[in-house]
């Protein structure tokens, strides 16, 4: 159909679909936060522990990068194929670990294919759908991560108790492919924008190396944080100069500017997953390691926080047409602020009760799901229909690097704590220092979003982004 939507029957399959692989991506998500201590204490090095999560956003990073150019060049359904065979071999790779370097290199894979899970269905949501009916997609994607946030990590931890954590993995493989399935066929429908595919050409595969350097810029930086202090200048100085340039290029014009309009879109989601994910990903950590609690209680503050996100975006859902975008992104971050640090306080023995740590969670969750949607409805009325795909790149690339240097960057801040004999309470509240600050500086590049209906992009805006595509 070249870029046309499909039949209303098309349309059912891509909602079904939809949901059902973003249900899975969910769950995966959901599960592997939940079981870290468990695979932790089997394969040891809690070094590791923070690359779990940053391995896995990396690969994410290039896989985004993939689908988004590989959409407005041959349609939705090939590079969605590529992605979804990637996430499963991902899973296996996972589920058979040794040791946790293994462990970190199949999630590497696994992100890159779980990378085209959002950036396709962008692509599909903005071709498929009307600009009313957006929002309402959103948040069913969003809903998507009821069930998996409501039994996905007790079921994670259950499953991890009675056969081992391994199955968390392998279990999901079956799934996969039925979800597939279902959504493969309706995108293949969709097809390309305009009359022909476009071939692969140099410069796409230029922009393939260059997602690789931003992904080996960030490890680097990252491995430079938690090496010896005479390699900790020269290392993030190394990891920058590999990565900033093809970052930029990557990316709307003056995105690391914050320049008003479609690149402060893409900096300030960038900023809030990290900031939250940051939070999030070390909460179950606070709460078992820091403390005492069992593996089930840090499941509950997951599930908790999965809620409220829910909750936030079916808010942003009813009232985002009358208020805009910006309102709730600055929402957003007014509420993320005070919810880390509650979660920071939380972590520390002694000091307050444990259910602070649930209510810190659950105002963080809320937070992300006002503003999460916010930035994708931002995205695609910024960027016209044919260039979908490549401002889905550059909004999911700083998404993702947002989520691997905010779970890494906190991840190297609890691993000094524990190599100093802080105390796991101690180390994570002083880790998420950094999250907050990040979360301040989201709330004065908000002020830089359209505030109500977008205008149309800038020249260099439109330049960078043809660019990209």
């Amino acid at each position: 159909m070249n870029g046309e939507a499909p039949r209303d029957t098309g349309r059912r399959a891509l909602k079904v679909g939809l949901i059902a692989v973003v249900t899975l991506v969910a769950f995966e998500s959901l599960a592997v936060i939940t079981i870290l201590p468990d695979i932790e204490a089997d394969l040891g090095g809690v070094a590791w522990y923070g690359w779990v999560s940053t391995a896995f956003f990396l690969g994410t990073i290039i896989g985004i990068v993939f689908a988004g150019d590989q959409a407005d060049r041959r349609g939705a359904g090939w590079p969605f194929v590529v992605g979804l065979v990637l996430f499963a071999a991902g899973l296996i790779a996972g589920g058979l670990a040794p040791s946790m370097p293994v462990l970190v290199a199949g999630r590497f894979v696994q992100g890159f294919g779980a990378g085209v899970v959002p950036a396709i269905g962008y692509v599909v949501i903005g071709r498929a759908f009307t600009e009313t009916e957006r929002p309402r997609m959103f948040a069913l994607l969003s809903t998507a991560w009821v069930v998996p946030g409501l039994i996905g990590p007790v079921v994670a931890e259950r499953i991890s108790e009675a056969v081992g954590w391994r199955w968390v993995f392998l279990g999901l493989v079956p799934l996969v492919v039925v979800a597939g399935a279902l959504v493969v066929p309706a995108m293949a429908r969709l097809g390309p924008i305009g009359d022909s595919v476009r071939p692969v050409t140099p410069f796409w595969r230029r922009r393939m190396l260059e997602a690789s350097r931003v992904a080996i810029g960030a490890a680097v930086v990252l491995a430079s944080l938690n090496a010896s202090r005479w390699l900790l200048l020269p290392g993030v100085a190394a990891g920058l100069v590999i990565g900033l340039g093809p970052l930029s290029r990557l990316t709307p014009d003056g995105t690391l500017r914050a320049r008003p309009g479609l690149a402060a879109v893409v900096l300030s989601r960038g900023l809030l997953t990290f900031a939250f994910f940051g939070t999030d990903t070390f909460v179950p950590y606070a709460v078992h390691n820091g403390r005492g609690a069992s593996v089930f209680a840090g499941s509950v503050a997951v599930t908790m926080a999965t809620l409220m996100w829910t909750v936030g975006t079916w808010a942003q859902d009813r009232w985002i047409g009358r208020t805009g975008e910006m309102r709730f992104v600055r929402l957003a971050y007014a509420l993320l602020i005070p919810a880390i640090v509650i979660v920071a306080l939380g972590a520390l023995p002694d000091l307050v009760p444990l259910w602070v740590i649930y209510v810190g969670s659950a105002v963080g969750g809320l937070a992300i799901g006002l503003g999460y949607s916010a930035h994708s409805q931002l995205m695609l009325r910024c960027a016209p229909a044919s260039e979908y795909g490549s401002a889905t790149s550059s909004l999911q690339l700083f998404d993702n690097l947002g989520v691997a240097l905010g779970t890494g960057v906190v991840g190297v801040v609890v691993t000094l704590g524990d190599d100093l004999g802080w105390a796991a309470g101690d180390a994570t509240a002083a880790a998420l220092i950094p999250a907050a600050a990040v979360a301040a500086l989201g709330l004065a590049v908000s002020r830089r979003l359209p505030a109500r209906a977008a205008a149309a992009p800038t020249q260099s805006t439109t330049r960078s982004i043809a660019a990209a595509g």
